[in-house]
């Protein structure tokens, strides 16, 4: 193959002797390396601490070094003296003797501490790398690195290329020709446009997972060729590589349809429009009905595609079919129909004793008997529902999706029956009533009653009461393990309380509110009920209570007093927490962690190793912000003290705390306190 500067073969690959003996000097001779043990145990698990979170693995700590010294140290040589003169087609260094998992977790160190550079990423852009993942790092992805992955890394299961805004189309289109063994590719936020799509179509057959969000030179028809749809011209993505030209790709294909990706996850939200108004809405479907394994969908329009697909209206797509040169989806329907209908009786079969098989054997010949010689009303019946109709003669198709996003209240009822099986899903709840007099209240709750007992995720986005959206909370949340409610109006009466109560299997809880516009009386905070009846949830890790503030009012208006006593519970019932986000809230928020704390120090001292603790509050908290609250720096002092693992703290415009408090406190610890 040739270089990718055009260098010769001799030059093509760089020798870095990047690990040397102290005093070693060239020409001298180098003292044997002792054989590695295949017995590698001590290496322990990358993300491993101990109970107080304090000691870490020798791999993490090997890592962190490698991370710390990489600038001044392992980069530098190559830096210095390669990057900008030469483009080599493989670096011989160290990191080719790591595992591939090893190298993947240091670049995802140097993106997440922001210390990656462009000569690190060269290094370890290593033959045996299968997972990739710059979205850290958009700044980096650029035309002559995506030549470097092409050549190096050919082997990548998983690229995360998102941000990428450098990139042109042809060098996405070159890059995915070398990378045949992708199974999940994030493009979302790149200019990918329809040539990208094709060639992923026709290039990477294994893909599972497909992020194109925020690509906006996308138009809904762009993503047909992922459902085996369209065909490819060489006008379509004009390109003068060598390795991946529209001539080459219709001389290894033809002219003959593809079958469709297997794709089980499809992120399309945010993209262009379409030509003509219902263009989002066919393709929607056309991508529903052809994608056979399809279980995570982010597209528009998608409640609209499984309407129309539940009441079979394909006569309203003919002429965008037509026009793409698509099959029909009358065709396509029944295709999927008669595909979902050999693969259940193909299970049913496979799952049946022998003496089932035979009786099925036999129902079978028996149909085939009354075929011939005229079917009565009862053996038509039987027939009907065998292949998924009820009596009235509708035909049923079960999608199998089961995370969906972008949906309404009125879609709901069609999706619940065209998708069973959803445990995740993202509404968008409009704040008015329907044409039947019906509020989104009480439709949400009826639409999410099919999936009780079932759904994990809920995300809802409502600008009304949160009292309004209780009910279907209290369908939906006994299973629940993440709730985001966005966007809800809030008041001192605000049944908060019965919001945890419905959802006691949380681990991550995320509400972004508005304010109580009125502030609560004191006769209103003491029938909030006695501490006997405050919930708890034991389960939650993530918890973000966020208020919108107005950025010329520096202090928010203490309206919800009662909000205090919502905190205290989850503060203390809930000693897996992690992440803590509490900004601008409408109550006291200092004392409140001043009683959290003085629970800490009971625990701490009825508990000779406070970790046996069941109900150690703050215990395993990593960050905390808390941003624009009347908190306290000998507070947040206190918290540092003891919540040993925590890394960042966020203190922004936190107007008790002055410049010398935090400069002191900054200096004087190891966690990150951010201050403005």
């Amino acid at each position: 193959m040739n270089n990718i500067s055009g260098l010769s073969e001799s030059t093509s690959c760089l020798t870095m002797p990047l690990f040397r003996a102290s005093g070693e000097r060239g020409g001298a001779k180098a003292r044997p390396r002792r054989r590695r043990t295949k017995n590698m145990e001590w290496m322990g698990s990358c993300r491993r601490t101990d109970e107080e979170g304090l000691v870490l693995s020798l791999t993490r700590l090997c890592l962190l070094s490698l991370a710390d010294n990489m600038k001044e140290v392992w980069a530098k040589d190559y830096a210095d003296n390669y990057l900008d003169h030469y483009s080599f087609r493989y670096i011989m260094g160290p990191f080719n003797l790591l595992p591939g998992e090893l190298v993947e977790e240091l670049t995802w160190l140097l993106c997440t501490r922001k210390q990656m550079s462009r000569a690190a990423l060269h290094l370890m852009l290593v033959p045996q790398l299968r997972g990739l993942s710059l979205e850290g790092c958009p700044g980096l992805v650029t035309s002559a690195l995506c030549a470097h992955i092409a050549a190096r890394c050919q082997g990548l299961l998983s690229l995360d290329l998102s941000g990428g805004q450098q990139l042109p189309s042809k060098v996405l289109s070159e890059t995915l020709c070398c990378l045949p063994a992708l199974r999940s590719l994030s493009l979302a936020g790149t200019p990918c446009d329809r040539c990208v799509i094709r060639t992923i179509a026709h290039r990477c057959r294994l893909l599972r997972h497909l992020d194109i969000s925020r690509c906006h030179l996308l138009s809904p028809a762009a993503l047909l060729p992922l459902g085996g749809g369209g065909s490819f011209s060489s006008s379509d993505c004009p390109s003068k590589s060598p390795r991946c030209t529209s001539q080459s790709l219709i001389s290894s294909y033809g002219s003959a349809p593809l079958s469709p990706l297997p794709l089980s996850s499809l992120l399309a939200s945010d993209i262009g429009f379409g030509e003509q108004e219902g263009d989002p809405v066919a393709a929607a479907a056309y991508l529903l009905l052809s994608l056979p394994s399809l279980e995570r969908v982010a597209m528009e329009s998608l409640a609209q595609a499984c309407c129309l697909i539940q009441h079979r209206q394909f006569d309203q797509t003919d002429e965008f079919t037509d026009r793409e040169g698509v099959p029909r989806l009358g065709e396509v329907w029944r295709e999927c129909r008669h595909r979902q209908g050999t693969d259940s009786w193909r299970k049913k079969k496979e799952g049946a004793a022998p003496d089932e098989e035979e009786e099925v054997e036999s129902s079978e010949s028996e149909e085939d008997a009354s075929r011939d010689e005229g079917p009565t009303c009862s053996h038509n019946q039987k027939e009907e529902k065998k292949r998924g109709r009820d009596l009235s003669g509708d035909e049923r198709l079960i999608l199998l999706l089961k995370d969906v996003k972008g949906l309404s209240c009125d879609s709901l009822e069609s999706l619940s029956r065209a998708c069973p099986n959803i445990h995740s899903v993202s509404v968008n709840v409009d704040d008015y009533e329907n044409t039947r007099g019906r509020s989104q209240g009480s439709l949400l709750a009826a639409g999410l009653q099919t999936w009780s007992g079932q759904l994990r995720s809920l995300s809802l986005h409502y600008t009304g009461p949160l009292v309004d959206l209780l009910p279907a909370l209290q369908v939906a949340g006994s299973s629940l393990v993440s709730l985001t409610l966005e966007g809800v109006k809030t008041s001192p009466h605000t049944p908060l309380l019965e919001v945890i109560k419905a959802c006691p299997r949380l681990r991550d809880l995320l509400i972004s509110a508005e304010p109580p516009t009125t502030p609560q009386g004191a006769e209103d905070e003491e029938d909030q009920g006695g501490e006997q009846d405050l919930p708890e949830l034991p389960n939650l890790c993530s918890l973000t209570l966020n208020f919108s503030y107005e950025h010329s009012q520096m202090k928010p208006v203490m309206s919800w007093m009662s909000l205090k006593k919502v905190l205290k519970c989850l503060l203390t019932g809930s000693p897996l927490l992690e992440e803590i986000s509490l900004v601008s809230l409408p109550c006291p928020l200092n004392c409140l962690l001043q009683d959290v704390l003085r629970v800490l120090d009971l625990e701490q001292y009825l508990f000779a190793d406070p970790t046996n603790s069941p109900s150690m509050p703050l215990g395993r908290v990593k960050r905390i912000d808390l941003r624009r609250t009347d908190v306290k720096m000998i507070t947040v002092r206190s918290v540092m003290q003891r919540s040993k693992r925590l890394k960042y703290v966020d203190v922004s415009y936190c107007w008790q705390i002055r410049q010398l408090e935090w400069l002191k406190c900054e200096t004087s610890s190891k966690v990150q306190v951010v201050w403005l």
